[in-house]
Order: C-alpha cells, then structure tokens, then sequence
C-alpha cells in the first residue's frame, strides 16, 4: 500500500507513545527487529533471540555485547545460533540442553527458567515504567502491559501455541513486559504476507477450482493460523459458505479473529481450537476442508484419516505442504557455488509430517479417489514485504561474510530491475471421499 508505515516506524511510534527511550526485547523473527536494531540500536537497551529460524549477524553488530542467543544445542536452530554468535564478538549464547524443536515447538513452556533467567541477566538500561496494567493498539500494533521495572518488550514467537505466557508471570515481577500483537508482528505478519503473494494465493485457488464447491457448502480450514487463506476464499467464492478454522495455536486464533473482524468477513468466518489428529467434528458432517503447510508437523497420515471421516461421501479435501524435494529458486545473479548452498530448502519436517511427492500416494492410502495433484512453486518478488525478508534473513545465516557480501549486491541488481525473487516449493493434492 502505497504510503504504508514501515514496521520500524510503527515500533518508533510505539516506543515514544509509551515513553521508551530503550527497551529490552524478546523477539524470535528477527526480520521484526533487524532494521529497528541496525538503525536505532540506541532504542534497544538489550535483546535476546529465542529459537530463531534465522540470523543474519549484520543488522545486529552494533547491539552485539547486548545481545543473547537462546537455542538448543542441535539441531536447525542450534546451528543459526552458533553461526550468528561466532559472527557477533560480545554476544552471549546461551543453549538449551538436548534440545532440538522446530519454530512450532513452545520452546518458553519447555526451558522457561532459562529462558527467563536470561532475560534477567540481560546488560543495557532500559527504560522503567511504572504504568497500570493495560490493553491498547497505537500504530498498528496492538499491546498489553503487566508488571512494573525496567521495559521489555515481548514481540511475538512464530507459531509457538502459547507464545511467551509462560515466562510472563515471572517476567512482570521484574520487568513492565509490555506484549505485542497485530498483523504486522511475528507470525501473523509472516502468513499474512504469504498470503498477499499473488502466486501463493493462486495455488490455493487452483486447488478450489478442483474442489469447486456449491452454493452454500461448508469448508473447513485445518489449521488455519491468522486465518488469511479463509479471509482470500471469503471473498473470492462468495457469501454462501459457511467457512470455519480450526488450530491448535489460540494466539493465532485470537488474532484471525479480530483481523476477519477488521476486514468485514467476522460474521462468515468461525474459528475454534482444534487438533488435525482429531478433529472436532462428527463423521461426515463437513462438505469440503483443506489444511495448508500443517501436514508436515503433525502425524500425517493420521490427519488424512481424520480428513476423510468428517467430510461427506462426494465431499472433496485439498492438502497442500512445503516440498523439501523440491529446490528453491532465488533469481539472483550469483555464483553456482552460492546458488548450491542457497537452493535447497530447510528441512523442516516433524517425525511424522509429510513434506514431499509421498503425499500423493498417502492420499490414496488414507482412502482418496484422487482428483489433482501437482506440484507448485510460490514466488516472493522483491523480498520486501516480511515474508520475503523472512526468506532473505534465513537464507543469509547460511553464508559466509563474503557471500553475503556478493549476495547483497546480487539482490541490489535484482530488486533494482525488478527482477528479484524467491521460490517455495510445494505439493498439492485433491481427493475425494468415494461414495458421493
């Protein structure tokens, strides 16, 4: 949108709104924080990293010896970690012991005495408050404030079901924790972005040409995070379906309801907590449902099962995940060598998830007739919005400070003709439940 604050405006705004000077921060997405910390680290008095995805070590130099990197000690995260600390002299690395959990995992409810240990033994001055308990928005940014002391804002984990609640009690004893919420924060930002690509949002809608629901059929969306793929269908097909979201994540299901509220869809969207291993629905009782890049955290093939018992004979069910035997593309004009490290995805899988062409044939086993099946490829142009970033961010912690060097100026080309982008690889399939 033309005009758009940026993110680091918004959190300016908010930091002189509650009379910050600095802040500690608690922050996982560190495309949240990387242009506020590279720009004003003078407004950052401390920050710790929980379980980052990715860290690129430049945006954060000069809060280097303010600065805590808290991950296991395997692992995906663990190595994010440790390749960013040996790339910040001062940094403080604190490891998680045996600990190797994807960015879903509730990491705070897990290790929450280290984690909040750290917290307290973060250096810098912050700012301290003593202001009521509160709720408020400013800027776009939505806020809750508890405790009394020294500032420390909280923004939000990725798809963590519980987010920092677990620390907090503890935190507001020796901090005003102040937590932030909204579209433009954390993961919500991230699926929201994701679904304003216009190629992401066209394989969804090719997998609903295959479903191709009638008037007035119910479609369920199983795990439907900020509810942003049911807000696309609302509008796209119509006000005759009644639509519902289930995920076993509240904070994400708190925001999708208030951002369906915002955008006028509220009263045709309901939204509740629910399991995609047992879904919380009677036999039969659904005309459609689809998930979206949820099938690879879970027991798949259990989820297949409890897709095909609640929707109705006829009744169709699209699955889509992230392909990791699929390489990435970034269009860049870069070395083979570079490209070799950069292109093949993260392997981000749980034990039981599915995230490659096996999904085809588990669709088949779970009971399918199967309608479509075809692999995708989503582009992020530019990787300027949060999702592009995101993707930019993780893939630099990948390289060394030469190439990240020879990438920047590679990405600089691209974005100058319009030419940069990112690909992520999926697979996508339609099945029906025979008997219709």
């Amino acid at each position: 949108m033309i005009n758009e604050p940026t993110l680091t405006q918004r959190l300016l705004s908010l930091w002189d709104h509650l009379g910050l000077g600095a802040a500690h921060v608690g922050a996982q997405v560190t495309v949240d924080i990387s242009d506020l910390a590279s720009r004003f680290p003078e407004r950052i008095a401390g920050l710790l990293l929980c379980e980052a995805p990715g860290i690129h070590p430049e945006p954060f130099a000069a809060l280097a010896s303010r600065m805590t990197i808290v991950a296991g000690d395997v692992g995906m995260a663990s190595t994010v970690a440790d390749r960013a600390h040996a790339r910040l002299p001062g940094s403080n690395r604190v490891k998680l012991r045996d600990y190797d959990m994807p960015f879903w995992a509730d990491s705070i409810t897990d290790h929450r005495a280290t984690i909040v240990s750290s917290f307290l033994e973060l250096p810098g001055q912050a700012t301290v408050l003593d202001q009521p308990a509160r709720q408020g928005a400013h800027a776009g940014i939505t806020y809750r404030i508890e405790g009394k002391g020294p500032a420390l804002v909280l923004v939000p984990l990725f798809l963590a079901p519980s987010q920092w609640d677990a620390a907090i009690p503890e935190l507001a004893r020796h901090f005003t924790v102040i937590s932030l919420g909204g579209r433009h924060v954390g993961g919500v930002s991230l699926l929201e972005g994701r679904a304003r690509s216009p190629s992401y949002a066209g394989m969804l809608y090719t997998m609903f040409d295959v479903i191709a629901p009638a008037a007035g059929e119910s479609i369920l969306d199983v795990g439907c995070g900020s509810g942003a793929l049911l807000r696309l269908l609302a509008r796209r097909l119509g006000a005759s379906h009644p639509f519902s979201g289930i995920d076993l994540n509240p904070y994400l299901l708190r925001e999708a309801a208030v951002l369906a509220q915002e955008d006028g869809l509220g009263s045709r969207i309901s939204f509740g907590e629910g399991n995609a291993e047992q879904l919380p629905f009677a036999d039969s009782s659904l005309d459609h449902a689809y998930s979206v890049t949820v099938l690879e955290e879970c027991d798949a093939d259990i989820a297949l099962r409890e897709l095909w018992r609640v929707v109705k004979p006829g009744g169709k069910v699209g699955v889509i995940v992230r392909a990791i035997d699929i390489d990435q593309i970034w269009n860049a004009d870069l070395p083979a060598a570079i490209l070799r490290k950069i292109e093949p995805p993260p392997q981000l899988i749980g034990p039981k998830g599915v995230a490659d062409r096996s999904l085809y044939r588990r669709m088949a086993a779970a009971g399918f007739d199967i309608a479509a099946c075809f692999p995708a490829q989503a582009a992020f142009l530019g990787l300027t919005d949060s999702i592009g970033r995101y993707f930019e961010e993780r893939m630099m912690s990948r390289l060394d400070p030469d190439e990240a060097a020879i990438w920047l100026k590679a990405a600089a080309a691209g974005r100058a003709d319009g030419t940069l982008f990112v690909t992520a690889p999926h697979h996508c399939v339609v099945g029906i439940k025979p008997g219709g």
